[in-house]
């Protein structure tokens, strides 16, 4: 495609001379939607959010961690968008992603007719296909496409492409070609269209991204890109060998786990979007475009025990490289590409979802000691190798170092699971998680006849646990605390039956859970932790992390209280969206999702609670943890 020389006042977009959207002329309206009113749609590199007005908020090119060229999810309308929707104000709207794939279908019924608004991004090139297929009657539809790239500042220079068959829009080292037969027209600092679609009839939108220096894009066929599509995720999916209660939602977060990978190395962000509030206005907003060393062992038993054991094969390589080098710069996330710079600044021009600022990019957490990372990891490389996905050699040298590191520093506080930053503390979890890296170390050497100081190891092994069981238990409320000498309870506990630190028989594992039960529980689920309670009965600056509520129902499975666990895995699933996705927390109160959205961790949890359910005689499932009788049982 060649681009039209007409001048830029004749161009449907912006010219140079265009306003910066930090101060525009024109009012700016507020995106104020609700974050389970969005659905995701990715291509295995990028993924972008979807609104059920029809209006896409959110997307990052040419990576999860790319600056965003769609960004009203974070600010107003003039931060960038694209809507397409009746102008007609609709009579109901309802969605369904087409059956095992990661295409969204937005149905629109109106006084005149009825449309469907088909979305989703192309598996083979960069690309946003939309595709308005009308259902019945006929309906006047309206576009909306305003691009700004750089998280929403900066205003592209637009030319038309030639036939009138779309646009180029070109800002810094991206370009952004739209193709569609609908006339397109100049709406002050965007561009709009309006058309009409009757029953039977398809209009066709593709956006392709490319870099600056490289000739256009050519956007691809939006009607075989369709089929390709489906084809793509059909065949992913049918891998899919869970054969529980729950196949839909099961396979609905495999799907988002997939769709959250990138797929060129494997990684697997936590979440695609970043600075989606804890709390409604608040300030704990972060940035989840990024790969966490704690989701490894998480994620290698759901993809395994799912059957995508290439899927797991990749996510373990990428673990191994991004670790590689001295064990003592070992970080708690890294980028899709084991990138270790990621750096954290605020971004001022963005006023936040519904006004919760600051707007973050990057985060700061990858250079906190987090010891309980070292727990995962090493689990996570013996997961691997039991598995068969690896020989016991594989990383056996880089698994000894770890361990070597890990025996001079796990006396040392440290910022815990989550990551807090009002100073290190002695957290349980935490020196739990060095008993974890100290036992699965042990039980490789022995069991794979590996090298390794195995009288040392074994005595640290015991100290570790002694030390967790003696000083991280208080008696009086007979239960596991947050913090060594501490009375707060921590959710993360929940986790110890899960990696074998004790069996989930033992009276102090059972103390640990009904006191999470009688002191964590808020409406009937449960909070990472209790400290300084708002008037709503929450911790200030969240909501309730659902992954916990996940971990209460695998305790629940491992103490034989089945009808009690499956009660509260349906009521979790009813939490989700229209469309199957979970964010990181719940507000109980407001009945609605927080934090960044879709969240792998949560899908994570119910994937492996799901697994956990239907396989609760051969006890936890996900974690196949050492096992309770080799755990001390009263930390001598």
């Amino acid at each position: 495609m060649t681009e039209d020389r007409s001048p830029p006042d004749q161009s449907p977009g912006a010219s140079p001379e265009a306003d910066n959207p930090r101060a525009p002329d024109t009012p700016q309206t507020t995106v104020a939607r609700h974050i389970e009113d969005y659905a995701l749609i990715g291509d295995c590199h990028s993924a972008a959010l979807v609104s059920r007005d029809g209006s896409l908020d959110w997307l990052c090119w040419p990576r999860f961690d790319s600056p965003a060229c769609f960004a009203a999810l974070l600010g107003s309308t003039d931060n960038g968008r694209w809507r397409i929707a009746p102008q007609a104000d609709p009579t109901r709207v309802s969605r369904r992603y087409w059956p095992d794939t990661m295409i969204l279908e937005t149905l629109f019924e109106t006084a005149d007719g009825s449309v469907a608004l088909i979305d989703f991004m192309s598996p083979s090139q960069a690309a946003v296909v939309r595709i308005v297929e009308g259902r019945s009657g006929q309906v006047a539809l309206t576009l909306e496409l305003a691009l700004r790239f750089e998280y929403g500042s900066a205003v592209p220079w637009v030319t038309r492409l030639n036939h009138g068959s779309g646009l180029l829009a070109v800002c810094g080292p991206d370009q952004v070609v739209l193709h569609t037969d609908v006339p397109l027209q100049g709406r002050g600092m965007s561009t709009g269209a309006d058309f009409t679609v009757k029953a039977g009839e398809r209009v066709c939108f593709s956006l392709a991204h490319g870099s600056s220096h490289l000739p256009p894009p050519t956007p691809p066929d939006a009607r075989q890109a369709l089929c390709e599509a489906e084809a793509f995720w059909t065949d992913w999916t049918a891998r899919c060998t869970y054969r529980g209660r729950w196949p839909e939602a099961v396979r609905r977060s495999l799907l988002t786990l997939k769709a959250l990978t990138y797929a060129p190395t494997g990684g697997i962000v936590a979440a695609p979007t970043t600075s989606l509030p804890e709390q409604f206005g608040g300030s704990r907003n972060w940035d989840y475009r990024f790969c966490w060393l704690r989701d490894a062992t998480f994620t290698l038993m759901a993809l395994m025990h799912a059957g995508f054991r290439e899927e797991a094969e990749a996510w373990g390589a990428w673990l191994r490289r991004s670790v590689a080098g001295t064990p003592a710069q070992v970080q708690t996330l890294y980028g899709l590409a084991g990138e270790r710079w990621l750096m954290e600044w605020e971004v001022p021009w963005l006023d936040g979802y519904q006004g919760a600022r600051p707007v973050r990019v990057g985060n700061a957490a990858s250079t906190q000691l987090q010891l309980d990372v070292y727990g995962e990891l090493m689990d996570a490389l013996f997961q691997e190798v039991e598995a068969g996905l690896v020989r016991p050699s594989a990383s056996w040298p880089l698994q000894r170092a770890l361990v070597e590191h890990l025996e001079k520093l796990w006396l040392q506080p440290d910022e815990s699971i989550w990551e807090v930053r009002g100073g290190a503390q002695n957290f349980t979890f935490s020196k739990a998680m060095c008993w974890v890296a100290l036992d699965r170390a042990i039980r490789s050497a022995e069991t794979h006849h590996l090298t390794a100081p195995l009288p040392r190891w074994r005595t640290l092994r015991d100290t570790i646990h002694k030390s967790v069981c003696e000083r991280g238990f208080n008696t009086e409320k007979n239960s596991f605390t947050q913090v060594y000498g501490g009375e707060a309870l921590d959710a993360s506990l929940l986790l110890l039956p899960l990696v074998g630190f004790l069996p989930p028989d033992d009276p102090r594992i059972q103390g640990t859970v009904a006191a999470i039960g009688r002191e964590l529980m808020q409406d009937g689920l449960i909070m990472r932790y209790r400290t300084h309670e708002t008037a709503d009965g929450l911790p200030p600056g969240e909501g309730v992390f659902l992954a916990c509520s996940f971990w209460y129902v695998d305790n629940l499975v491992l103490q034989g209280r089945h009808a009690e666990a499956e009660a509260l895995f349906e009521r979790l699933l009813g939490l989700c969206n229209d469309v199957g996705l979970l964010a990181e927390e719940y507000d109980p109160h407001a009945k609605r999702q927080l934090g960044n959205f879709p969240q792998a961790f949560s899908h994570l949890a119910l994937i492996n609670s799901a697994v956990n359910i239907a396989n609760h005689h051969q006890g936890p499932a996900h974690r196949r943890p050492s096992g309770s009788s080799e755990a001390p049982a009263d930390g001598d």
